[in-house]
């Protein structure tokens, strides 16, 4: 049995990891996992992309072979946490939004393995009445 503790490539895999989070901003996490199917817990990578406009944030995401009914989203208002399962498959996956949004005006929809959820842009702060 291997002890991936000893693998001789974390540190390099590490570095990787350092320089795509640099390159990539806030907009997602990027990290190698390792595991029996992908992901320390067995699940697979999930490939996404955040969009942001001036009154949106759209984040698409490939989750092939998964029914609509076993996705399970959710959002704090600055991140938003993915996770879908059925059989063979497991993604689970945590995603920095860019900016605040509004949890409550998130609008979802999943065709053909792509899940896009879009959300208005919260306000930063809020105008107190004195």
């Amino acid at each position: 049995m291997r002890d991936d503790r000893d693998d001789p490539f974390d540190d390099f895999f590490d570095e990787i990891e350092r320089m795509m989070n640099e390159m990539m901003g806030t907009n997602a996490e990027f990290r190698f996992e390792h595991g029996r199917s992908g992901t320390p817990d067995g699940g697979h990578d999930v490939h996404l992309d955040v969009h942001e406009t001036d009154e949106t944030v759209r984040v698409v995401a490939d989750v092939p072979g998964i029914s609509k009914d076993d996705i399970d989203l959710k959002c704090d208002g600055t991140t938003l946490y993915v996770s879908a399962g059925s059989g063979d498959r497991d993604y689970r996956e945590r995603v920095d939004l860019p900016t605040r949004v509004d949890e409550h005006s998130a609008d979802a929809t999943y065709n053909n393995g792509v899940l896009e959820v879009s959300f208005e842009r919260g306000d930063d702060s809020t105008d107190i009445d004195i």
